[in-house]
């Protein structure tokens, strides 16, 4: 392969350049190209959040020899386009840029797409287009599955902390484009501590209990008119299958970086997506040509200026990482030809939390994992971390007695870390108020021996019964060190109605005994010596989640709800349990 000898190039600045998509839109892009005669590999970056945001990346790619186009997205900031609809428009015209980009005068015809979020989630719907000059991808944070993980959570849960501050997040602009700032003062008359350019920092948590949430629908139809349509589509149907690009893995021919965290609300996106090309890909090199690292960040990581703290944790100093030279790396090696040693490492790499440090792997999930289950067991009194819940490998062979707490909507679990936006912390963040509370049953293992290494995906099968006809159930999985720091590692939820489909809702029976089986996603993290594993188990984890209002009634629409009394059965004939996906040290 070549040899490269970097350079400090100056950057030039071209602002505004036009691109025609193939249905006439025209979207303004602002370049930045060395300072030197020559053509050089282009790295794409296309956002909703306004192009002047990604300007710091031309310092990161243009010294090392590359051109960096960034572009306004269709019908945001200066891109034309009729109305903003996220998602929809962002394949087909990620392919046009990049092909339009590649015959620009200073490029060489090789171009790469790199970005967060919205910014990764742009690059995951262009894959599937296969544009003839993409060479690679570094794509960080974003869902492959929409409607699991943008905007529900399994079926009909809505992600009520993270769609609502987005949404007022883009409510600005669209209004301006359309001369109705007015439209700004009503809408600020809702949370009134709110900026311009961020309604949502005025958000409290009186605007998450408004009901009925379907009112949001009316309130910000001028500016988010898709809100509608996420809410009339619960279900996982065909309006959502368009935007899944899961299923599109076996039409993707391109090598893909999927950088994801695991206290990500988007973590679902990096670990199935990577999965899903190295089995279906297209090409050998698409396959092959996978990476996944996976961090122990929140969303929003401030990769240009790395930490190690999480949340209330600090993780360490292996957690200071330097994405933009990683992604320098990888796109020396593909759009560059330097053997830098990218093809020959390992294909996985994640960050192990408790022992705080990287390792390298050969697949995820990793073959070694041996799926242990962990049951749960009480005296029929595990009401709060006072109670006498209590976890172990041992199966129940037994009657035990049953569980039960009730659920008020009107007085929920609070959310404890993990929102993407909002009110609410992010990370790990002590779980102890929460667990004084009645209404969260908890069960607590002996302190550990030795070191347990949970690194894969986890699911918890739950034996329970309602006295509503619909109604919600969450299990968190929790670290408890031995000064009682509650750790949050992960957490799932269930609604009720969607316990055998997605696509088909069906109601409870009041009083008849369910398994629920709830998906909790997956982490890497070992539970030291000392340390004891807990599972808490309720129905409501607001204001991550919507509440479920236990009527059985149409989604978003009511404002009316009932309380429901919820019994957990732990017996031998239910084991309650949660299957954690365990490596031997």
């Amino acid at each position: 392969m070549a040899q490269w000898i970097p350079k400090a190039y100056k950057i030039i600045k071209e602002a505004s350049v036009p691109a025609r998509m193939r249905d006439g839109v025209t979207l303004y892009s602002d370049i930045y190209r060395p300072d030197a005669p020559g053509r050089y590999p282009v790295i794409l970056m296309r956002t909703p959040y306004g192009r002047e945001a990604t300007a710091p990346n031309a310092r990161r790619f243009v010294p090392y020899g590359y051109v960096l186009v960034t572009q306004d997205t269709r019908a945001r900031f200066e891109s034309e386009g009729d109305w903003y609809y996220p998602l929809i428009h962002e394949g087909l015209d990620g392919y046009d840029t990049i092909e339009w980009a590649a015959q620009l005068p200073w490029s060489d015809g090789r171009v790469g797409t790199y970005g967060q979020s919205y910014l990764c989630a742009v690059q995951y719907l262009t894959a599937p287009t296969r544009p003839p000059h993409l060479r690679a991808m570094f794509a960080t944070s974003a869902p492959s599955d929409w409607h699991e993980c943008w905007i529900y959570r399994g079926a009909g849960v809505l992600d009520f902390g993270w769609l609502l501050p987005y949404c007022l997040m883009m409510t600005p602009d669209q209004l301006r484009r359309q001369n109705k700032r007015h439209l700004l003062e009503s809408i600020r008359s809702y949370y009134p501590s709110g900026s311009e350019m961020n309604l949502w920092d005025g958000l409290k948590e009186e605007h998450f209990r408004h009901l009925p949430i379907y009112d949001w629908v009316e309130r910000l139809r001028d500016s988010v008119p898709y809100l509608r349509d996420y809410l009339d589509h619960p279900e996982d149907d065909a309006y959502w299958h368009q935007l899944n690009v899961r299923r599109q893995a076996h039409q993707v021919s391109v090598p893909i970086f999927h950088l994801a965290s695991w206290y990500d609300g988007f973590l679902e996106g990096g670990l199935n997506y990577f999965t899903a090309i190295r089995r279906y890909g297209m090409t050998e090199e698409a396959r092959t040509g996978q990476r996944l690292m996976v961090g122990p960040w929140p969303h929003l990581y401030p990769y240009d200026a790395p930490t190690s703290q999480v949340g209330e944790l600090d993780m360490g100093p292996e957690a200071l990482v330097r994405v933009g030279d990683i992604a320098v790396r990888w796109f020396n090696y593909w759009l560059k030809g330097i053997n830098n040693g990218v093809a020959e490492e390992k294909p996985v790499s994640i960050f192990v939390m408790g022992d705080n440090e990287w390792r390298y792997e050969d697949e995820w999930p990793l073959a070694r994992t041996r799926y242990t289950p962990f049951f749960l067991h009480s005296g029929g009194k595990a009401n709060s971390l006072n109670g006498d819940g209590t976890l172990s490998r041992v199966a129940p062979d037994r009657e035990e007695p049953t569980d039960s707490f009730v659920y008020d909507p009107g007085d929920p679990v609070p959310t404890r870390g993990g929102c993407l936006l909002g009110p609410n912390p992010t990370g790990p963040c002590d779980q102890r108020p929460v667990e004084i509370r009645q209404d969260v049953l908890v069960y607590t293992s002996e302190p550990l021996v030795d070191d347990l290494e949970i690194t894969g995906p986890i699911v918890a099968k739950l034996f329970a019964a309602s006295s509503a006809t619909d109604t919600d159930f969450t299990v968190k999985l929790v670290d408890v060190w031995p000064n009682g720091y509650a750790q949050n590692i992960q957490n799932g939820i269930i609604r009720a109605r969607y316990r055998l489909s997605k696509t088909h809702p069906t109601l409870l029976t009041p009083g008849n005994v369910y398994e629920f089986t709830i998906d909790l996603w997956a982490t890497s993290h070992v539970v030291k010596p000392g340390h004891r594993l807990r599972v808490e188990v309720s129905s409501s984890n607001f204001p991550h989640y919507d509440r479920n209002l236990n009527t059985g009634g149409p989604l978003f629409r009511e404002s009316k709800f009932e309380r429901a009394t919820q019994t957990v059965f732990h017996d031998a004939a239910h084991p309650s349990q949660i299957i954690l996906p365990l490596i031997p040290r």
